[in-house]
């Protein structure tokens, strides 16, 4: 889906005021970075309006189709939640004026739209060294690399980035390791 985004720069004076907001709850940081945000999709701008907790606290915010947007106060949303953090806080709000923005299949696009709007706003730190050992890999013509053993990656560690070494079915047997039904279908299969 293609989604026209505010530059970066506009992004990021956006960011900087929603993040005063949350801070200093200067009032008018937060109308600013609302007013870029209409001024860029040439909207109007919508009638937010300030609660203590929506739906049992539950709900970070809640738009309706008349355009009127309910938002969780940062004063209310630093206490009693277990997502406390500023950038939570942000992203609720841009995820709140995506569904302002597309309002039909509301919830995909807004959920995409939150992505892009945070994506490239900080800077990526600069990345270290890898150490010697891990930078050398023997590869061998067709530029695969060579292993003494099959490597294989596992639901957990593909998550986590780390391989481990499986041992093939005969070596386990040979071990006498028990296979367990569940295993002896997985195998089927």
């Amino acid at each position: 889906m293609r989604m026209l985004l505010p530059p970066i720069v506009r992004r990021r004076e956006m960011d900087k005021g929603l993040v005063e907001f949350f801070h200093s709850h200067r009032k008018s940081a937060f109308r600013r970075a609302i007013a870029d945000f209409c001024a860029f999709y040439h909207l109007r701008r919508p009638r937010i309006e300030w609660y203590e907790y929506i739906d049992w606290g539950k709900t970070a915010g809640r738009t309706f189709e008349d355009g009127r947007i309910h938002l969780v106060h940062p004063e209310n949303w630093k206490r009693g939640r277990v997502y406390n953090s500023e950038r939570m806080w942000v992203q609720a709000v841009y995820h709140e004026l995506a569904h302002y923005l597309f309002w039909t299949d509301a919830e995909r696009k807004a959920e995409a739209f939150t992505r892009r709007m945070v994506r490239g706003l900080r800077r990526p730190a600069r990345r270290t060294a890898k150490p010697a050992a891990a930078q050398r890999t023997t590869r061998i013509a067709g530029g695969r690399r060579t292993a003494t053993a099959a490597r294989i990656r596992t639901a957990g560690a593909r998550r986590a980035g780390r391989e481990r070494i499986a041992p093939t079915r005969a070596a386990r047997a040979r071990a006498g390791a028990r296979i367990t039904p569940r295993a002896a279908r997985r195998a089927v299969r």
